[in-house]
């Protein structure tokens, strides 16, 4: 399907499009935010029966897809990204047979259907680590994650000195069965949300599982949540310095863009091939240059990444036309499609980013993406406008996020 938002597509034609092979490469993607799309019981939450209501109007949007984000059962410590039960619905979202309906609902629309994978992390209630916590130290089940003795005289200090996304230590200590201090615990993002050790083969057997469960239910693939962030350095070494939270930057560090996650993402591969109707996956990489993310879309591994250095990219021509002409040179080198954002669920909105007097960077440097003053909302909306435009112009994927086109 071409990438005109504004064109009505009849029946036909989206059946048509929903069967073309490697629909992907050329589609345009919508991303529904469960929670905050459409309440369907007025308890003020949106749900999945609220968004299949909705599909008929996505369907006219003339968009090729819908990517859902978590509803899987989660505490909610971090909107659904700590996932309790990677097979069960979250209540406040509905239930199983409600994504069936879904699913189901939107291939009859001719649309595809994309939901949030998680492997990174769980949550801390997820039964796994529940019990590895009840187990104490020396358990098996603490080889699922990171569980280390800390530093200091009696192991009151951190492991390393990673820290978390949200800020702080990358570490919290548990309190052992018996009340003492216990071992330390990674977790790249909240303390709720502690890291799965991929070097531990039961990790690698239960997101097989995951995966055969969601593509058996009839969704048509996954867009992977911090899928650059599975695999640690051996050793977990220290970084050395300050400062190392940006998703986005030009340093390596030892807790994200190893080179070990290619061989898990080359396992998942082969069982999206099992399955008809290309299924696909989609990387959330954040990686130093597009070359890197380029890496993770070889022919044996995942379909498409977002292109956080277009996202990133401040509102200046030349800069623009440099990272679209690398984007298109390093997917191509790989034979993926380049993919096209502007806006998500991490990022504040680019009518509100681009309501802003253009930053001074250097060449290459990443703009801001999270903003809390409104600026000139005129200008915002003016050059939102130009910047979807163009997105939606480029060759390859593009992605809109819920709202966009009210604008």
């Amino acid at each position: 399907m071409s990438q005109h938002l504004t064109d009505t597509p009849s029946s036909a034609a989206t059946a048509a499009a929903a069967e073309r092979a490697d629909w992907w490469r050329e589609a345009v993607i919508y991303q529904v935010y469960p929670r905050s799309f459409a309440d369907s019981d007025g308890d003020g939450i949106g749900d999945l029966p609220g968004v299949t209501a909705r599909l008929p109007y996505l369907r006219e949007l003339g968009v090729d897809a819908v990517w859902l984000s978590p509803f899987y059962a989660s505490p909610q410590a971090d909107a659904g990204y700590d996932v309790a039960d990677y097979r069960a619905v979250d209540p406040v979202f509905g239930t199983l047979p409600d994504a069936d309906d879904l699913v189901r609902t939107a291939h009859t629309l001719g649309l595809r259907v994309i939901v949030d994978l998680v492997p990174n992390h769980c949550s801390d209630q997820h039964e796994w680590f529940k019990q590895a916590l009840r187990e104490g130290a020396g358990s098996p089940l603490r080889r699922r994650f990171h569980f280390r003795p800390g530093q200091g005289a009696h192991g009151e200090l951190p492991p390393n000195d990673w820290e978390s996304v949200f800020g702080g230590p990358a570490w919290t200590r548990t309190t052992e069965p018996d009340g003492a201090p216990g071992e330390w615990y990674l977790h790249l993002f909240a303390p709720e949300q502690p890291d799965f050790n991929w070097d531990c083969p039961a990790v690698h057997d239960e997101f097989r599982s995951v995966l055969r469960f969601w593509l058996d239910l009839g969704i048509d693939g996954f867009r992977v949540d911090v899928a650059h962030g599975l695999v640690k350095a051996p050793g977990l070494p220290d970084v050395g310095h300050d400062g190392q939270v940006a998703l986005l930057g030009t340093d390596a560090m030892p807790y994200f863009d190893q080179d070990g996650v290619h061989e898990i993402y080359r396992s998942w591969r082969r069982i999206l091939d099992e399955y008809q109707g290309d299924r696909v996956a989609v990387a959330e990489a954040w990686t130093p240059t597009v070359e890197r993310a380029a890496r993770y879309l070889r022919p044996d591994e995942l379909h498409q990444a977002f292109n956080f250095s277009y996202l990133t990219t401040p509102w200046d021509a030349a800069a623009l036309r440099d990272v679209i002409d690398d984007s298109l040179n390093a997917m191509g080198a790989v034979g993926a499609p380049a993919t096209w954002v502007l806006s998500n669920h991490d990022v504040t909105r680019h009518a509100t980013r681009l309501a802003h007097p253009v930053p001074s960077l250097r060449r290459g440097e990443p703009a801001p993406t999270q903003l809390r003053e409104a600026g000139d909302r005129e200008l915002g909306l003016r050059r939102a406008r130009a910047a979807t435009l163009l997105m939606l112009a480029l060759p390859g994927s593009a992605y809109v996020y819920q709202g966009e086109e009210l604008g």
